[in-house]
């Protein structure tokens, strides 16, 4: 073998027949193991992360207590370890308790309210098939949204921002449209219309027709009974009346729910949202607990905690707190010469309410800028139908109070009329 054969060979440089000459070794290996970085380390993350304190008067979050925060502080432990299965298996006897249900399949999905609605629709709802959708407001058109993208014959009862669906209606559309799930909100926060159900689960299932229900900013804050109503998926949000924060959102299948994810002809689309899976995970089939996800810890831990203070003040009397804070906010906003959004009371939520921004009012967004700024707090206007017609303001939770609404009336009052004199 001549010379240059066998240093293409080797990789090290041969001179004569017999001197082997190593290249630079030493040299090559420096340079492979120095890092070759594009990208500087951040300067902003050098310094502590400072947050402020902020009081949230809006349709959500709302300020969790101290308790709540410090549970969320509490040591991680392992998704699949015993003691957490224990918190999980206390955290659902609390969500059984807030639905008012016996349903075995009653958990938390990781995940922010928007996993619960897609989960609620993709379970029960394959592709193809029809629902029917009430859309009176921003989360009935998200769910057409999020049924339409997920291949659903989606037909749509349509109604203006603050008005509510008669039995009479939805039987109408149930006739008309015959589908096999109806969706419908009991807390459209966008406009602060309170859904009547109380007769509608029956009336699904007189039609052979399963109904899913949207309580994201209700449940724990006005009467709800999942069992007693006949209703077949609900879910909620952790951040609102709960008072923990978002990110976990709490649903419920009742067996004739469950019934029909077992009838399916095909597999639930996504394996993350798959009740039978995150039923198995949470304990809810009585079989050994599988792997399904890791789940987030220390929001369940919050969530835990935050049914645990619901427990300890009584349903009833949460439900109580919520409608007298909310009464005191509507005869505050009344003396000051301003109007409701939705007119009847009896079907306002007790926990959001719209106010209607003025006629000829200079500036609305001013007055939610005013009030962050100078007191850091916040009020939010209107959402999807109903931007720049209102004012969303929420209590709920550990914020549901009436001294919290006579200083939120005070600045409110302040705040408006600053806008109005700069104008």
């Amino acid at each position: 073998m001549n010379a240059a054969k066998f240093s293409r060979l080797i990789g090290v440089a041969v001179r004569g027949p017999l001197r082997v000459e190593v290249r630079a070794a030493s040299t090559l290996t420096a340079k492979l193991a120095e890092p070759r970085l594009n990208i500087p380390p951040p300067e902003q993350l050098f310094v502590p992360l400072s947050v402020p304190t902020k009081l949230l008067f809006g349709p959500g979050p709302s300020n969790p207590s101290m308790r709540i925060y410090n549970a969320s502080a509490m040591s991680l432990l392992g998704h699949l370890q015993a003691d957490f299965h224990h918190v999980m298996d206390e955290t659902k006897a609390g969500l059984k308790y807030v639905f008012q249900t016996n349903n075995e399949y009653t958990l938390a999905i990781t995940g922010a309210g928007h996993a619960a609605m897609e989960a609620s629709i993709m379970n029960l709802v394959e592709r193809g098939e029809r629902i029917l959708v009430c859309n009176n407001g921003m989360w009935g058109a998200r769910a057409q949204e999020i049924a339409e993208r997920q291949g659903c014959d989606v037909r749509v009862l349509e109604k203006s921002p603050g008005e509510y669906y008669t039995k009479e209606e939805i039987e109408q559309g149930l006739k008309e449209h015959k589908p096999s799930v109806l969706f419908i909100v009991h807390s459209e926060s966008s406009s602060g219309i309170c859904q009547p159900l109380e007769g509608i689960g029956d009336l699904c299932h007189k039609h052979n027709c399963l109904i899913i229900v949207d309580t994201v900013a209700s449940l724990g804050g006005t009467p709800f009974f999942t069992d007693d109503w006949d209703l077949d998926c609900v879910y909620t949000g952790s951040q609102k009346c709960l008072g923990a924060p978002p990110g976990i959102s709490p649903i419920t299948f009742s067996p004739r729910a469950m019934a029909k994810v077992n009838s399916r002809k095909s597999k639930v689309p996504s394996f993350y949202l798959d009740i039978n899976e995150l039923g198995n995970y949470w304990g809810c089939d009585n079989g050994p607990r599988r792997y399904h996800h890791t789940a987030a810890i220390n929001l369940v831990y919050a969530l835990r905690e935050s049914l645990a203070l619901l427990a300890e003040e009584g349903l009833e009397n949460s439900w109580k707190r919520h409608n007298d804070t909310i009464e005191h906010l509507w005869a505050g906003i009344e003396k000051m010469g301003l109007e409701m959004f939705v007119k009847d009371k009896v079907h306002r939520l007790p926990t959001v309410t719209s106010v209607k921004v003025p006629e000829g009012f200079p500036d609305w967004k001013a007055v939610p800028e005013y009030l962050m700024k100078k007191y850091k707090l916040e009020i939010v206007g209107g959402m999807g139908p109903t931007v720049g017609k209102v004012w969303r303001v929420g209590f709920m939770g550990h914020n549901s109070y009436k001294e919290n609404v006579d200083q939120f009336l005070r600045l409110f009052k302040e705040a408006i009329e600053s806008v109005k004199n700069s104008s």
